[in-house]
Order: structure tokens, then C-alpha cells, then sequence
């Protein structure tokens, strides 16, 4: 019997199985996509927390605080008995310390301070064009003119309101000059942000498959967006007046159910009934960018030192179909096909 390998020929063999020809996979969630990610990140940040919760972080941090100064203290008296000149350099780093975060406290003091200024123009203004009072339309011109002095972006359209605001002979004329001379441009800006969010939290939520990965995005995204915003209208927020002026836009959409999802919102990227046509994970991308911009213009009425009268309030849709619109044009058509 002979031995080794045995080549045994197999005649009209079936050819091997293509990977284009295989199924696709199919979503193991068939149900519509409902922008889950923006939802959470929302409810999370208008959430309240209880009394029993703001006394406990409170007593926490009163504690921490005494346990560290009371460690500090004594770390630095032990280094001046043991030895007196490392004991008066740690005073000094320490001393050094203190006014490092007294200067960011003050910079946090200062920042709320600015968002509660841009609130109080805007109330002042609104009351001014109820009242019809010329002399206190004059004196809102006058204080959104100092807020945007030390801007150089804004000269151009500074000096064209101070040239036209002597035409003026009523409070809405005036007021409807300032908004379309020297907030339009500022609109613009925030638009273009909250476009690019919205892009970000579409193409990350339908192209990273991990888990809480689209919430992560989705929370710092916005957080971003509405300090970015908030910015460009002259509030220059810190990180407690970022997270009070994102409270109070979730707070706002949360309360008015602008978080649904509905087809209406979605229609004008792709046309009809999209929700059932894209895949789950397309989908989901884009009920969380539209979502986003939602959030994104609810900042922007928050932001906004005066209401929009003159110029008509961005609509969510728009924005939408700027910054979606073609981003998912292939995978849409390949649903569809």
C-alpha cells in the first residue's frame, strides 16, 4: 500500500459563496428610531436633584473642604518645625493656591454676572417695544452697544446702527434696527454651530456602534454647542453658568415636549416617511442630530439679548436639512432600493 498525500479530483465543483451575495444583517431592534441618545442626555441634564440630594453634596463638601484645609495646615506647620525654610516655601505655594481659585471663583462670579445682564437686556427691551418708550429703547441700544464694544467683529455693524439709530422716531423701529443690524450677524454664528453639533451627534450615533457611546457624544456635544452659543452673543459663561444655562434650555424643552420625534422633522432631508425606510442605526443618527438642533435653537431664544421680533425665529427643520441633508443621501437610497 502506498504511502503519502492522496490527491483526490473533484469534477464541476460548486464555486465558493460570495460576500457580496450575503444577507445583510438584520437590526435586532426593529422598532422606529426614537433619538434615544438626545433624549437621555436631556432628561440627565434638566433633571433636578432633591432636597435630600443638594443637602448631602452640600455637608460633603463642607466636609471635604475642612478635611483638606486642616491637612494642608498641618503638613505645612509640621514642615516649618522640621524645617523652617521648606516650611515658608510651602506657605507660599499654598497662599499661591488660594489665589488661584479665589481669581476662578471671581471669573465664575463674573460670568454669571454677564448672563444675568444679557437676561436683563432682553426683559428691558421687551418691556421698552410693549410700552412704546422711546427713551428706554435708546438706553437697551446704548447698553447692547457697550456689550459688544470690546468685540472687533461687530465694529462694522456697530457703526452702521450708530449711523441709522438717529432715523428712528419709535421704540420697535429702533429695537428692530439694533436686532437686524447687530444681532442678525451673531444669529448667523450660532446657526452655523448648531448645525455643526447636530452633524456631530448624527454621524457619531450611526457610525460608532458602542454602547452609551452616542449618550457620551450627544451630552458633550451640546454642552459644547450652548457654551459656544452663549458665547457668541456675549455671555462667555463658566463652567457653572454653562451647566445653570443648559438646566434651564433642557429644562425649557423637556417641558414643552420639543424632545418628540415625529416624521415631520426628518421630512425635509430625505422626503417621506424616512423613519421606516432608513436602518435603525441611519436612523437614530439622524432623530439625534435633529434633536440637537432643536436644543441648539432653544439655546439661541435663551442666549439672544433681544427676543426675535424683526427676524423671524430659526426654524429647527432648516437647520436639520443644512446640516443632514446629503449626509446620509446613500445610505437612504440604498433602504429605499
Amino acid at each position: 500500500m502506498a504511502k503519502g498525500p492522496v490527491l483526490i479530483e473533484i469534477e464541476d465543483a460548486a464555486p465558493p459563496p460570495a460576500v457580496a451575495d450575503a444577507p445583510p444583517v438584520p437590526d435586532l431592534d426593529t422598532g422606529p428610531p426614537t433619538g434615544a441618545a438626545v433624549q437621555m442626555a436631556a432628561r440627565v441634564m434638566a433633571r433636578k436633584p432633591s432636597r435630600l440630594a443638594r443637602l448631602f453634596w452640600a455637608l460633603a463638601g463642607a466636609l471635604l473642604a475642612a478635611v483638606l484645609s486642616t491637612a494642608a495646615w498641618d503638613f505645612v506647620t509640621g514642615w516649618i518645625a522640621r524645617a523652617p525654610v521648606v516650611g515658608w516655601v510651602l506657605v507660599g505655594l499654598t497662599g499661591a493656591f488660594v489665589l488661584c481659585m479665589l481669581g476662578i471663583a471671581l471669573r465664575e462670579l463674573a460670568a454669571l454676572r454677564r448672563l444675568t445682564r444679557i437676561d436683563g437686556l432682553r426683559h428691558s427691551a421687551a418691556e421698552a417695544r410693549a410700552q412704546a418708550d422711546l427713551p428706554a429703547a435708546r438706553r437697551v441700544v446704548d447698553r447692547l452697544d457697550a456689550l459688544y464694544a470690546a468685540r472687533p467683529d461687530t465694529d462694522w455693524a456697530r457703526a452702521r446702527l450708530a449711523d441709522l439709530r438717529g432715523d428712528q422716531m419709535d421704540a420697535t423701529g429702533l429695537l428692530s434696527l439694533a436686532e437686524d443690524t447687530l444681532v442678525k450677524p451673531l444669529d448667523q454664528a450660532a446657526e452655523r454651530e448648531v448645525e455643526a453639533a447636530a452633524r456631530q451627534v448624527a454621524t457619531v450615533t450611526a457610525l460608532v456602534p458602542l454602547a452609551l457611546a452616542d449618550v457620551a457624544t450627544a451630552l458633550a456635544a451640546n454642552l459644547r454647542m450652548i457654551r459656544r452659543i452663549a458665547e457668541i452673543y456675549g455671555g462667555r459663561s463658566g463652567v457653572i453658568g454653562s451647566w445653570r444655562l443648559t438646566r434651564a434650555v433642557m429644562t425649557h424643552l423637556v417641558a414643552t415636549g420639543a424632545v418628540a420625534v415625529g416624521d415631520d422633522l426628518l421630512e425635509p432631508v430625505l422626503g417621506g416617511s424616512i423613519l421606516g425606510k432608513l436602518s435603525r442605526r441611519f436612523g437614530e443618527g439622524l432623530v439625534n442630530g435633529a434633536l440637537t438642533a432643536r436644543v441648539g435653537v432653544a439655546a439661541m431664544e435663551v442666549c439672544r439679548p433681544l427676543a426675535y421680533q424683526q427676524n423671524a425665529r430659526p426654524k429647527a427643520r432648516r437647520l436639520v436639512k443644512q446640516a443632514l441633508g446629503g449626509l446620509f443621501q446613500g445610505q437612504a437610497s440604498q433602504n429605499r432600493d
